[in-house]
């Protein structure tokens, strides 16, 4: 009997793309049979929900407008019990991780439908992947009930995105295609998502950086994000999303923003060993991929160290241990030294 089978599964059922798709929400509602929807807004969206809303009509139960990042168990409790007082049996989450991972954590305990609109590049909304908080520990799981049933892409919603959140939030969906390219037991369409991703990505961001209006190229952003999202869902996830996860949950950290900025340096550690994802890469990025991405986080006006960031110098060695002594797979091995290397490197 062979041992190394593959399982390629797709999430999210139906993907709606195009400028003016939020207002096809109500009629995807509609194919779930919801008839109470309840609607989670990050505050940037708030008036696009309220837009939604208005579209949703009769279907439109309330808003849960308080989602927080990393999903905390507490801010969960407080729209888990909305959706009880209003008898939710659908939701519709809009805006970037935050509000998309609230919504999860619902479904997650509820069984309830879910229709995700991003308004970032992060991604997260194609995968069955749920990270979150309880006493500062970021938990992170995989089910199936955790994917979307329809995700709707509408570029004009991220007309208003702010150029740093633009940047960080694109460069956080890269380093799922990245950490794919590296994964040995990835299947073959997994890199193909991958290496669309990070073409899609590389070609579409300094072209919406030098022209926020320009629609086209935010779809194409969209349209790479969601494969990365893509390749989340199907690949193990390496050093890179496990320093994010340790560092994010302990210090409470901007998701896109460490995503950024830790990118170039686990690439630089990793790439000499996954030679095969280093080839791919060079090809997309015309020469190192690593520089290339480095270039591009120190275009970002906020933070861009973990120092600037607000983590302890004197916090790097435990961090460090903790990471190597369960480390999430990896193409090089991971030590308590080599990790604390890089982050004093990415300090």
């Amino acid at each position: 009997m062979g041992r190394d089978i593959r399982v390629h599964q797709v999430y999210a059922g139906r993907v709606l793309q195009g400028s003016g798709a939020l207002f096809r929400v109500p009629d995807e509602v509609a194919r779930l049979g919801a008839q109470r929807v309840l609607v989670i807004a990050a505050p940037s969206s708030a008036e696009a929900a309220r837009d939604l809303a208005a579209a949703l009509a009769e279907r439109y139960a309330a808003t849960f407008g308080r989602p927080v990042q990393h999903s905390p168990v507490e801010v969960t409790g407080e729209a888990l019990a909305l959706a009880g007082d209003v008898r939710a049996d659908a939701l519709v989450a809009i805006g970037g991780g935050s509000a998309i991972g609230l919504s999860k954590a619902l479904a997650g305990r509820t069984g309830m439908p879910q229709v995700a609109v991003p308004t970032t590049y992060a991604g997260s909304e194609a995968t069955p992947v749920l990270g979150e908080t309880e006493n500062g520990v970021k938990t992170t799981r995989r089910d199936p009930a955790l994917a979307p049933s329809t995700i709707v892409y509408d570029p004009d919603l991220t007309l208003s995105l702010p150029r740093g959140l633009t940047l960080t939030s694109a460069l956080n969906a890269l380093a799922h295609a990245v950490e794919a390219l590296w994964d040995p037991r990835a299947s073959a369409a997994t890199r193909a998502y991958a290496v669309e991703s990070a073409d899609g990505i590389l070609a579409a961001l300094p072209v919406v950086l030098d022209r926020p209006s320009d629609v086209v190229a935010r779809g194409r952003l969209q349209e790479a994000a969601w494969l990365a999202g893509a390749c989340l869902a199907q690949a193990r996830m390496g050093l890179h999303h496990q320093l994010a996860h340790a560092l994010g949950g302990t210090f409470g950290l901007p998701h896109a923003e460490l995503h950024a900025l830790l990118l170039a340096h686990v690439m630089r550690f990793n790439l000499v060993a996954a030679p095969d994802a280093a080839a791919r890469l060079a090809r997309l990025a015309n020469g190192d991929p690593t520089l290339a991405v480095a270039s591009l986080a120190a275009m970002h006006d906020g933070p861009t160290t973990l120092g600037a960031l607000g983590v302890p110098r004197t916090a790097l060695r435990e961090v460090a241990e903790r990471v190597a002594a369960d480390p999430y797979p990896n193409p090089r091995p991971v030590t308590a030294d080599a990790v604390e290397e890089l982050l004093l490197a990415a300090w």
